[in-house]
């Protein structure tokens, strides 16, 4: 096939999907993904929570992930740690293709929440 210019131009080869390359997803936007679905697993937090914030460090195509929070009290830590941990894993693994072997959840803050019954004062 010939150009207007009289080059030819010749119809690229097909690289194998190995030989391809690779895309590299950077630690702080699996960061990002990590802080978003922490938030999503939590849902409501107090009005003066600090919403989640996350750090990845990644090592052999596996992500550390620890996720710092804080919840209303009293309620289920326990279950809203799972919960955070639970939706870490899959949306990391989803979005970002990395496995997920370690999520450290870290309650920074604990926020007594009025709709419990709390008083103001001191409470036992």
């Amino acid at each position: 096939m010939s150009t207007r210019n009289g080059e030819s131009r010749r119809t690229p080869a097909v690289v194998p999907p190995g030989e391809r390359g690779a895309t590299r997803i950077a630690d702080r936007v699996m960061a990002k993904i990590a802080s978003q679905a922490a938030r999503e697993a939590v849902g409501a937090l107090p009005p003066d929570a600090a919403p989640p914030h996350a750090t990845v460090a990644v090592h052999q195509d596996a992500a550390r992930v620890h996720v710092h929070l804080e919840l209303g009290y009293p309620g289920d830590i326990g279950g809203r740690c799972r919960r955070v941990r639970r939706q870490v894993v899959e949306r990391v693994g989803a979005l970002a293709g990395r496995e997920v072997p370690e999520v450290v959840v870290r309650v920074e803050r604990l926020h007594l929440t009025a709709a419990q019954g709390a008083t103001r004062g001191r409470t036992r």
